[in-house]
């Protein structure tokens, strides 16, 4: 025998992470549910690369960097002899290599070009997803970012702009869906006031109409853009992505709540450029950064308390209509926020599965096993798996519809069987969007911190580990991102409230649960579970008052989504007749619709169950996995 040391005895083999879109057969489901051949054929081969890219040392690096060199404001506000100066946010390199990679690779432009059509929402957040778990949160802004291209895109498709509104618009937009890292843009989105979180009926900030002469003040002298005829001052409570180049914001009017674009830099000739005495050079648009917020997670992104003093800004939309000019950012920013709360459940279950392949454990009498050949293991991480799986269902079929919201009237190519089956009518894309999207937010960011707290736990002590020394494995630094998921864009309450808003609408509330309805009909099939139980909740929702269900509606979004992904799992498990399809879908429906709730398989003979459940977590190629998309679909 001899002792172990500090550097001597055993030590753990370091896990090899694999490209998720091949190591991950739940991602290549998805896309085969909702891509046909001919797109699939057109884009697996720059998934794939991406998968590889995001992996990278250099990634990891960067990573690292952000977490350790949080953003700073530089010399407090004022300068040597203590006169106020512009506020100068400092982040570190590591956030801007990514942030820089972010335009390059298209995460929101992809959503604006052409070439995929009502497919492209699908593609571009599957690349999104697996880009999230490497983009120390640069993704956020870069949400914010897509959110502010399709607003301004709706503003531009209509006829209400003057000729100056459509060149500042246009502007903005080309800057937003740039690929070029000088050149694009990402966006903030500036809504909570101390009065309130998601509620902004307080709002205490005030835009006032005061036109300055023409040409008198400028964004940038280069493009010729003037500043906005608003002058807005206000207090903005919580402002992610401060270092960003624009921002959506709301604001009190004399007409009520409205929505207002304002960049966040304006030229001016006065200001010092350089030591050398010359001038003429940017500052902030009337906006101070009072402090940056000290959070449990999400630390690279600097979220920050902005005091507004005459912020110029271009009105958007009706005067008095803010909430229903914004709506069309949240859709997008509520499934890109989910899409990330995905991303990383998928990439700590990428880390546990490279762990249990290189782990062993005592099996008695001094045998050992690999956790991969451990059936308790592999019971618990099947069933993460099968919850998983219905949740990217989920996703991504609310992505396919927004797809065919946006790209509504186009021929395209038809969808495969399993999305075919599920496609909405035309008339219901709009409705059925209105309750997918709070659904897929409230429940999908909320139960990714349970699972992703269990991917943790699964590795023992060094899962509880920030382990920034090999950032790949670092589930800590994940699980404390992912919190916050189902806090911004609307917290869990919030969203349940708008589902029996939507569900309820004096309006749009028939059209909406109708649209429902047809889903899940054609979802389920002939499965009488889904369907007693979706009548049921229908029938309750239909009878009982508004301000009673309230008090039911995380209930009732809860149910709503798990009767969806019943229905979905039904959907793949007809399209699809492999071993693993119909485990996971018998294994979701005994679990969820049954009285004795069981994730365990059917047969008792303990072989059986662990070759079920390793084909569950793994895949049909279970340990070698070498395929491309390509080869399988």
């Amino acid at each position: 025998m001899e002792a172990s040391s500090a550097d001597r005895g055993f030590f753990q083999t370091l896990p090899v992470l694999r490209n998720q879109i091949q190591d991950d057969p739940t991602c290549e489901r998805v896309l085969s549910f909702f891509l046909p051949q001919k797109i699939l054929e057109q884009v697996s081969s720059e998934i794939e690369q991406l998968g590889e890219e995001v992996l990278q040392p250099h990634i990891f690096d960067c990573i690292t960097d952000a977490e350790k060199n949080l953003p700073y404001i530089r010399g407090g506000g004022k300068n040597a002899f203590g006169q106020p100066v512009s506020s100068e946010l400092v982040v570190s390199e590591g956030w801007k290599t990514l942030q820089s990679l972010g335009f390059v690779k298209g995460f929101s432009a992809q959503g604006y070009e052409d070439g995929l059509g009502q497919y492209t929402r699908v593609v571009q957040y599957m690349r999104c997803l697996l880009w999230e778990s490497s983009s120390a949160m640069t993704s956020c802004p870069i949400a914010m970012q897509d959110g502010a291209a399709r607003l301004l895109q709706l503003q531009l498709a209509g006829d209400r702009l003057s000729p100056v509104e459509r060149k500042v618009f246009q502007n903005a937009l080309d800057h937003l869906n740039s690929r070029d890292p000088k050149r694009g843009w990402t966006s903030g989105q500036w809504m909570t006031e101390r009065t309130g979180g998601s509620d902004v009926s307080r709002t205490e900030t005030i835009a006032t109409y005061s036109p300055i002469p023409e040409g008198a003040s400028l964004c940038d002298p280069a493009e010729g853009i003037p500043l906005g005829p608003w002058s807005i001052s206000g207090f903005k409570w919580f402002a992610s992505a401060a270092d960003s180049n624009m921002t959506i914001l709301l604001a009190k009017t004399p007409k009520g709540l409205s929505a207002f674009y304002a960049p966040l830099r304006r030229f001016n000739p006065t200001l010092l450029k350089n030591a050398s005495g010359d001038k003429g050079t940017t500052e902030l648009n009337g906006v101070i950064i009072s402090r940056l917020k000290n959070k449990m997670g999400t630390k690279p992104l600097p979220s920050a308390e902005l005091v507004l003093n005459g912020t110029r800004g271009w009105l958007i939309g009706e005067e008095g209509r803010g909430i229903q000019t914004i709506s069309t950012i949240l859709t997008i920013t509520r499934v890109r926020t989910t899409i990330g709360a995905m991303g990383y459940l998928g990439r700590g279950l990428a880390i546990v599965r490279a762990f249990t392949k290189d782990r062993e454990v005592g099996a008695g009498r001094g045998a050992r096993v690999r956790l991969s050949d451990n059936a308790l293991h592999l019971q618990a991480l099947s069933n993460m798996t099968v919850e998983y799986h219905g949740m990217m269902l989920l996703t991504f079929y609310s992505s396919y519809v927004m797809g065919l919201e946006e790209h509504a009237g186009q021929d395209q190519a038809p969808p495969p069987a399993a999305a075919a089956r599920i496609a909405p009518q035309k008339e219901s894309v709009i409705p059925l969007l209105r309750v997918l999207t709070p659904v897929l937010k409230a429940y999908c960011t909320k139960q990714c911190i349970p699972l992703l707290y269990a991917c943790m736990e699964s590795m023992g002590g060094v899962g509880y580990l920030e382990n920034s020394e090999t950032e790949y494995l670092n589930i800590a630094r994940l699980f404390r991102d992912a919190c916050v998921l189902n806090i911004w864009e609307g917290t869990t309450d919030v969203l349940s409230t708008d589902l029996i808003r939507a569900l309820q609408h004096p309006q749009h509330g028939k059209a909406s649960m109708a649209a429902l309805d047809t889903l899940i009909n054609q979802a389920a099939g002939g499965e009488d579970k889904i369907i007693s139980r979706w009548r049921a909740l229908k029938q309750t929702v239909e009878a009982t008052v508004h301000a009673d269900l309230l008090s039911q509606a995380r209930d009732v979004l809860w149910s709503i989504a798990e009767i969806l992904q019943a229905g979905l799992f039904c959907v793949e498990a007809e399209v699809y007749p492999d071993q693993r399809t119909q485990e996971m879908c018998r294994r979701y429906l005994s679990k969820k619709f049954l009285k004795e709730k069981s994730g365990v398989p059917e047969t008792r003979d303990a072989r059986a169950v662990l070759r079920i459940n390793q084909e569950i977590v793994f895949g049909s190629q279970a340990w070698s996995l070498p395929g491309i998309l390509s080869s399988k679909m």
